[in-house]
């Protein structure tokens, strides 16, 4: 009886060893891994580098004391993208604030924005 013929998922080259063996080396493994997952990769990349973005806009704008009234505008000038933030907290008046990371902004009347931080959460 023949031994089946196992070849590598990545460069097809005949694998020796293992019966349950894959790849020939790590450079195949991770090259064949790599390519499987770039689509996805791609797409979070892009998605957290906006998040990453709009976090630094917020952050330039905002002053130290931690709260500050802004027009809609300013945000949208330095590339703030409204569409993406990490999560939302509505608050007791059911005011909805979106935030990126720490940093939050409430929609006000008139193209106006109230910049946040949150406090940091003792350890």
């Amino acid at each position: 009886m023949q031994p089946e013929l196992r070849t590598c998922l990545d460069c097809l080259k005949p694998l020796k060893g293992r019966i349950d063996k894959k790849f020939c080396d790590d450079y195949c493994r991770n090259a064949y891994n790599n390519r499987l997952n770039s689509d996805q990769n791609n797409y979070v990349r892009n998605i957290n580098n906006i998040l990453r973005k709009n976090r630094r806009v917020l952050e330039s704008i905002l002053p130290d004391e931690g709260i500050k009234k802004s027009p809609r505008k300013l945000l949208a000038e330095q590339g703030f993208n409204f569409r993406y933030h990490t999560h939302q907290y509505t608050n007791k008046k059911g005011d909805i604030y979106f935030f990126c990371y720490e940093y939050g902004i409430l929609p006000l009347e008139n193209e106006w924005v109230l910049i946040v931080k949150r406090k940091q959460d003792p350890a």
